[in-house]
């Protein structure tokens, strides 16, 4: 908890001049010194109380009276992922405002962005200076996080830290920080808040395990020997679910671009074009940290690549997946819906432990996740989900201060992510939550996409010890041999902008089998060539060198 010098020390700062400023740190001085008490509160020693008063009370309610002397103010916020109902919203952001309002004097207004709208509304808004205070980025959604630190979309936190948001500097691993740092619009530096959620990727397979059983398959030993997409029992299981279900029914519920990397076992390359990856970096997917001599290539350029989209182009004519998989208007949100139907037998994901639990749980079946890579770290670690203030946020400072409190507050985040108790869920004797399914159904924000899911109860689901396990198993995860790499694009405008026309007409196509590779992809490495994509890949590799030294 910070004391009150921690607020008091940059007063006189020049970033935060002028009288409105002085008055803002003046009560966040007060706040300060009110938290602090109430920690020094919770120690061995009882301190001497008024009677009729309690220690506990009084700093609340001096809490509530500096809260109040804040100016307030209202912020939006816009989240991916999430599937959230109007009046759900509603009825928690009441709870939640309420809250809000007796700690910052902040009221939430939500955008709950949906796997299928968010790349283009973000893009959208962003791009017409749309008054929203901060926004979800990361490095692989539309809204990038590097590209548009760098383009001056994104407010740069780090002489903001300190002041509005002490608590959140330290309770963010140090290495986390340094992931998320970039060549941005002033300088290198934090522009985002990194999530302290899942700090490792894995790639997974998304196993129907109902399905699986109903096929006659012992769920456990198939599992447990994992499965291969080139392999002939990968495709015999497929079929026989075609079988079985009929012809409507498709198998193989994919996420082309997370497909891709799963089969090549190929990382993203941050800082690569933020419409998608053309850069790739192989790794050994048992042993992601063994330096197999890897660069970074041109990923469609390889023999990686075009063994895969002649494979997912064969699953594809044999209908294994849906046409709905193979439109960028259709995609996502098809996606969403069959997972969350249960109606597919393979699916990707990219792992986060104990979301099989969760899965399972929604879907109404047995949901297992079998490993394609081991678990691995590099830049994703602090790049992965995040959440920026905008530069055209009239309230920047409120803005950090309420994602300090997200971050921090276990109670503001419960709220924020699994609604509100005797609506969304009930507590357990034992610390864990139980979800009210018809109402939780309505309020389902992505939890990743929040921030540091860390605080959060377990649910029943998970178990007491649940979090212990979860950082047990990060602590497992290997990084690669390219560590917390950037690319810095700088200068490559040109060969950006016409590198992400090429990629919009031929890389969907290819990665979700909709297209005959043998015919298209000829065609895509030339215009790829013609629109600088050795230039592109030769400064990649060229920063890499002298990154690893």
């Amino acid at each position: 908890m910070a004391n009150a010098a921690t607020f008091g020390c940059l007063v006189n700062n020049k970033l935060f001049g002028g009288r409105h400023m002085k008055k803002l740190l003046a009560l966040l001085l007060a706040l300060g010194m009110v938290l602090g008490l109430a920690a020094c509160g919770s120690g061995n020693t009882t301190p001497t109380a008024a009677p009729g008063t309690t220690p506990a009370a009084d700093n609340a309610e001096t809490a509530a009276s500096a809260a109040a002397e804040l100016e307030p103010v209202t912020l939006k916020i816009w989240f991916h992922g999430s599937t959230v109902t109007p009046d759900a919203s509603a009825k928690v952001m009441e709870s939640v405002n309420a809250y809000l309002k007796d700690k910052i004097n902040v009221t939430i207004e939500p955008i709950w962005g949906t796997w299928g709208d968010f790349d283009q509304a973000t893009v959208t808004a962003l791009a017409g200076g749309d008054k929203v205070d901060m926004y979800f980025t990361c490095n692989w959604s539309a809204d990038e996080y590097n590209k548009y630190a760098k383009d001056g979309y994104w407010v740069k936190l780090d002489d903001m830290l300190d002041t509005y948001a002490p608590e959140l500097k330290a309770i963010i691993p140090q290495d986390i920080w340094d992931c998320a740092k970039t060549n941005g619009y002033d300088g290198m530096g934090i522009y985002a808040v990194p999530g302290l959620k899942d700090t490792a990727t894995q790639n997974c397979w998304d196993v129907n395990g109902t399905l699986l059983a109903e096929l006659g398959y012992n769920v456990d030993d198939v599992c447990s020997a994992g499965l291969d997409y080139y392999s002939d029992a990968f495709a015999e299981m497929m079929q026989k679910a075609k079988d079985l279900k009929g012809k409507d029914f498709y198998p193989l519920l994919i996420e082309p671009v997370v497909l891709e990397r799963m089969v090549t076992h190929s990382s993203i390359i941050t800082g690569d074009l933020s419409s998608g990856a053309v850069l790739s970096y192989y790794y050994d997917a048992e042993h992601p940290s063994k330096d197999i001599g890897s660069t970074i290539v041109n990923k469609f350029s390889t023999d990686a690549f075009a063994k895969f989209a002649a494979k997912t182009y064969e699953y594809a004519q044999k209908g294994y997946i849906s046409p709905s998989c193979q439109s960028t208007a259709t995609a996502n949100d098809y996606r969403t819906a069959t997972q969350s139907a249960g109606e597919y037998l393979f699916g990707t994901q990219s792992y986060a432990f104990g979301c099989e639990l969760d899965f399972s749980e929604a879907r109404g079946i047995d949901v297992r996740m079998v490993p394609e890579t081991a678990a691995y770290m590099d830049a994703t670690s602090g790049q992965g989900a995040m959440i920026a203030i905008s530069a055209t946020s009239a309230n920047p400072e409120r803005a950090l201060m309420f994602l300090n409190l997200l971050n921090t507050d276990s109670e503001l985040m419960t709220m924020m992510n699994y609604g509100t108790e005797g609506f969304t869920y009930n507590k357990n004797s034992d610390g864990t939550i139980t979800f009210i399914p018809e109402n939780r159904a309505n309020y389902s924000p992505w939890t990743n996409g929040m921030g540091n899911v860390r605080i959060l109860p377990p649910t029943d689901a998970q178990g007491v010890d649940f979090w212990e396990r979860f950082t047990a198993y990060y602590d497992t995860a290997e990084p690669l041999p390219l560590g917390g790499f950037v690319f810095d694009s700088s200068g490559l405008d040109t060969e950006e902008a016409a590198l992400s026309n090429v990629y919009a007409e031929y890389a969907f196509n290819l990665m979700s089998g909709a297209v005959n590779p043998d015919d298209v992809l000829p065609a895509f490495l030339s215009k790829l060539e013609e629109a600088g994509i050795n230039e592109f890949v030769g400064a990649a590799q060229e920063q890499l060198a002298a990154y690893m030294g």
